[in-house]
C-alpha cells in the first residue's frame, strides 16, 4: 500500500469516495441511485436557508444531476418506504435508518444533560425544567404528530434567545431521542414518538456499546472521505476527542485504515482500505455550502486550495463574494464560485456574481453556464438572468446572451 500520496492523488481519492468519479445516470433516477448515494455519504446536512434550494436536496443534484426531489421527500416520509430519520450528526442531518442504533449513545448523553453532546444552554435549561419537559412529552404522546407551534405558548420570537420554554422542551426531547421527526409541514418539524416513526426492527435493535458505535461511525466517515486526517474523521459525525481516542488506533490495527502522508498536509492522514484512486475525475457540479465535500472548511482548503466561508450572517456591505455562494467543481478542482438565488415568484434563476479561482481553465464560464441551465430546469424556473459581476461575470453574461436557454 502507498505510504505517501500527492495532493492530486488525495483529491481524486476524496472525490471518488464522495461519488464524483462516477458519471451521472443517463436514464431516470430512482430509489436505487438514492440508496447507493445515501450509503456512500452517510448523512445529508439540513439547513433552513432556501436561497437556491434547501441544503439537503443539493448533494444529490451535484452528483446525480436533475432528479425528482420527491424521491428524497419520500425517503424521509412516514410509511414502509421510509429510508431516513433526522438527528444531530454533522449538525442537524438526515441519516439512513440503520444509523439509529449508532446514535443511541448520543441520545443517552443528551438525556443526561452531558454538555459535550447537547447545547450547553439547553442542558442548563433542562436541569431546571423537568416538569415542563415531561408535560410536552405527554402532549406529543397523546397528540403526535404535532408541531411545536401547535402547542399553546410554544411560539417564541425566533432564534435561540427567542425560543419559548415549550420550544426548548421540544428541542431537548429531540436531542434526547425521546421524540423524533415524523414529517415536516413546510420546513417545520412534526414530532412524534420514535417507536411510532422508526421501524420496529430498527428501533428495537440492541444499542451497540459506545466504543462499537464510535468505531462504526469512524468507519462510515473514512469510507465517505476516502483519505482524511484525524480531525476530518472526527468532524464528519461531530465526535468528541475522547470518543475517537483508541478507536482510530484500533481501526489502523485491524487494517481498516492505513496511515499515509499527504503532500502539503501538516497532519497525518488515514486512507480507507477500500478507497479508489481513479486516474482522472471528470466531474462538473455546483456544491451547496453544506455539501459533505466542503462542509469542513479546512479540508476544502487542503484538498482544493479553496478558502471558503459562508457569508449569510455577514452584513451585505462587508461580503466578499455574496449571500449564498456555491463552489463550482470542474474535473478534480474547484475552479469558481457563484452567488446564486432562485427567485421563485418571478420564475428566475438569478446568478448575481461569479468569481474564478486562480488557474481556472478557459472553459470554466461555458461549463458553469451549462450547469446553471441544468439547475434552472431542475428547479422548474422559466429563465436565467446573469449579472456581470465578479471577474467571471462578464464572460458568463456574454455567453448566456449569445446562447439563450432553450426554455
Amino acid at each position: 500500500m502507498r505510504e505517501k500520496l500527492s495532493n492530486a492523488q488525495a483529491r481524486r481519492i476524496a472525490l471518488a469516495a464522495q461519488g464524483f468519479a462516477d458519471p451521472r445516470p443517463a436514464g431516470p433516477i430512482d430509489r436505487r441511485h438514492l440508496n447507493r448515494l445515501l450509503a456512500r455519504l452517510g448523512l445529508l446536512q439540513i439547513d433552513s436557508v432556501s436561497a437556491v434550494v434547501r441544503a439537503h436536496y443539493m448533494p444529490l443534484f451535484s452528483r446525480l444531476g436533475p432528479y425528482p426531489m420527491a424521491l428524497l421527500d419520500g425517503a424521509a416520509a412516514p410509511g414502509s418506504k421510509r429510508r431516513l430519520f433526522e438527528y444531530w450528526a454533522h449538525e442537524a442531518s438526515f441519516l439512513p435508518l440503520e444509523t439509529w442504533p449508532l446514535m443511541r449513545w448520543r441520545m443517552e448523553r443528551a438525556a443526561a444533560n452531558d454538555e459535550s453532546e447537547i447545547y450547553k444552554g439547553l442542558a442548563q435549561w433542562a436541569r431546571r425544567n423537568g416538569t415542563l419537559i415531561e408535560a410536552i412529552y405527554a402532549e406529543v404522546a397523546s397528540r403526535g404528530p404535532v408541531a411545536a407551534s401547535d402547542i399553546d405558548g410554544a411560539k417564541g420570537k425566533g432564534g435561540w434567545w427567542g425560543w419559548s420554554d415549550e420550544k426548548h422542551a421540544f428541542e431537548w426531547l429531540f436531542w434526547a431521542g425521546r421524540i423524533t421527526t415524523h414529517s415536516r409541514r413546510g420546513f417545520e418539524r412534526l414530532y412524534d414518538l420514535p417507536e411510532r416513526v422508526i421501524p420496529p426492527e430498527v428501533f428495537n435493535a440492541p444499542a451497540p456499546t459506545c466504543e462499537d458505535a464510535h468505531r462504526a461511525l469512524l468507519r462510515h466517515s473514512a469510507r465517505a472521505l476516502g483519505v482524511a486526517t484525524y480531525g476530518d474523521l472526527r468532524d464528519y459525525f461531530r465526535l468528541n476527542p475522547g470518543d475517537v481516542k483508541g478507536r482510530l488506533e484500533e481501526l489502523v490495527e485491524e487494517g481498516e485504515l492505513l496511515p499515509v502522508k499527504v503532500e502539503g498536509w501538516k497532519q497525518p492522514a488515514y486512507l480507507h482500505k477500500d478507497a479508489r484512486m481513479p486516474r482522472k475525475v471528470q466531474a462538473r457540479a455546483l456544491l451547496a455550502p453544506f455539501d459533505p465535500l466542503v462542509f469542513e472548511r479546512s479540508r476544502a482548503e487542503r484538498l482544493f486550495d479553496f478558502f471558503y466561508r459562508i457569508e449569510i450572517y455577514t452584513p451585505a456591505e462587508k461580503r466578499q463574494y455574496g449571500y449564498y455562494v456555491l463552489p463550482f467543481l470542474l474535473g478534480d478542482t474547484i475552479v469558481a464560485r457563484a452567488d446564486v438565488k432562485a427567485d421563485r415568484p418571478a420564475g428566475v434563476l438569478r446568478v448575481l456574481a461569479t468569481y474564478a479561482q486562480a488557474g481556472a481553465p478557459p472553459e470554466t464560464a461555458a461549463e458553469l453556464l451549462e450547469e446553471f441551465r441544468l439547475m434552472q430546469a431542475w428547479l422548474g424556473l422559466e429563465r436565467m438572468e446573469v449579472t456581470p459581476k465578479g471577474d467571471l461575470g462578464p464572460e458568463l453574461a456574454r455567453l448566456a446572451q449569445a446562447k439563450p436557454s432553450a426554455s
